[in-house]
């Protein structure tokens, strides 16, 4: 995500590095590769102007502190005057109204159909019981695939196969979520072009109908400026509450995200990551604006973890760490856990510095199959105490699972590595002990 905006911007903050002071010269080459590297990823020309002026002048005004290089301190600058760019502050969803009602809108081929999924999956999680809704009555498997992905979500999906009024199904959805105790409903519409001035009409007068609490425009962020000029069309006709950019996962400029809130002026509200129907996130631009400059993201990091987190089975995991009876099964439970946040790649990229480590690595989604392939090798007896694993057991599992028996090996020593580490966290006593070991080497260093 952003690696060669990135890469440019870095580059760019190194004409300032070595030098002790800001200086008119120094700072104008900055900011002129600044431009650059924002019109690279598509920004929009006014919009990378502006912002490398404004830059430029906050840099001028200001005196280097003796503990803050000119470098360290354009980068602040940056960084603040970008999330400004991207709108500043969060913008969450309208989850108001009794149903709260969500109308889709986009581009043909754009993902309008997966989000909603996501979506529906995202406020479910905010205590709503949701009602997804087939309005897209073109596209021949359009139905379908909403029907598939809530069956997979285990969430309603609203539709009428013979009936070809949108407005109509739109309307009738509603009111089946009233009578039958929904409190949201989204309702997925067809793609269409943003010149299609009779598709153009239809979707106005689904929302004229239903008066939704949110109309979110849904875009493809791989197609740079001219998801900015789609975005601008559509909210000309049905004046949208916010944008949803999806794709960002894939070879995406950044452009869109970084324009379209200046030439919009409507928020983004939320970014796909992926094909999983986790992988949506709330869009922060201050938090974005830290990863564009290789700051990483620790706070959205965290949060993912807190909503896989399970109270009463992280209780239960303390107890069998305590009585040193943590086995591969709960081991491979913590691995499901992980592969629920969403990419590794990314999810490792919001590690501050480790984003720019990993650029040139490939991190595929199924990186713990080899793991998950050994330890279903293992029987029951196995996997709850791992002392049984003998030299023996060792071959079979090795040639059940399709792997060597260095790999067995190694995931051994790696699972009692960790099962030690979980134990000495879980005591107090050795925890502060090693704490206070760790301080005493440092105070040898100095």
């Amino acid at each position: 995500m952003f690696e060669n905006l990135s890469d440019k911007l870095e580059r760019a903050f190194k004409v300032l590095k070595g030098q002790g002071q800001i200086t008119e010269i120094n700072v104008a080459e900055t900011t002129k590769e600044i431009r650059r590297a924002l019109l690279d990823a598509d920004v929009n020309f006014k919009t990378a102007k502006d912002f490398t002026d404004r830059v430029k002048a906050k840099a001028l005004g200001q005196n280097v502190l003796t503990t803050v290089s000119p470098g360290q301190l354009l980068t602040k600058i940056t960084h603040d005057e970008l999330a400004e760019l991207m709108g500043g502050q969060s913008a969450g969803i309208n989850l108001g109204g009794n149903p709260t009602v969500v109308l889709m809108s986009g581009l043909q081929g754009s993902g309008k159909t997966t989000f909603s999924g996501k979506l529906a999956n995202y406020i479910r999680k905010k205590g709503k019981r949701v009602l997804l809704t087939a309005a897209d009555v073109y596209r021949p498997a359009a139905i379908d695939q909403l029907e598939t992905l809530g069956k997979q979500l285990e969430i309603e999906v609203y539709s009428e196969r013979e009936n070809k009024d949108p407005v109509s199904i739109a309307k009738n959805a509603i009111a089946h979520a009233k009578q039958h105790g929904f409190t949201a409903v989204i309702i997925d519409t067809a793609g269409r072009l943003a010149i299609d001035e009779k598709m153009m009409d239809e979707i106005a007068a689904i929302k004229k109908a239903i008066n939704p609490q949110e109309t979110l425009f849904v875009v493809d962020a791989m197609t740079g400026q001219d998801a900015v000029n789609t975005a601008k069309a559509f909210n000309e006709r049905l004046n949208i509450d916010g944008v949803v950019l999806t794709k960002l996962d894939g070879d995406a400029r950044g452009g869109a995200a970084l324009s379209i809130r200046s030439v919009v002026d409507k928020p983004i509200k939320f970014i796909g990551t992926g094909e999983k129907m986790e992988a949506l996130d709330e869009f922060h631009p201050d938090r974005m604006a830290g990863r564009i400059l290789g700051m990483g993201d620790v706070v959205s990091l965290v949060e993912k973890a807190q909503e896989q987190f399970d109270e009463k089975a992280a209780r239960e995991l303390n107890k069998k760490i305590a009585k040193d009876q943590f086995g591969f099964d709960d081991f491979l439970e913590q691995i499901g856990q992980i592969k629920k946040m969403g990419n590794m790649k990314d999810l490792m990229g919001m590690i501050p510095g480790v984003g720019k480590a990993l650029k040139n690595i490939d991190i595929p989604d199924d990186a713990f199959k080899g793991i998950e392939a050994i330890i279903k090798s293992m029987t029951p007896d196995e996997r709850k105490n791992p002392a049984l694993i003998n030299g023996t057991r060792r071959q079979r599992i090795a040639k059940g699972s399709g792997n060597t028996v260095e790999a067995v090996n190694k995931l051994m020593k790696q699972f009692e590595e960790t099962r030690k580490m979980m134990k000495m966290m879980g005591d107090k006593t050795k925890m502060k002990a090693m704490m206070q070991q760790m301080q005493q080497m440092q105070g040898m260093r100095r």
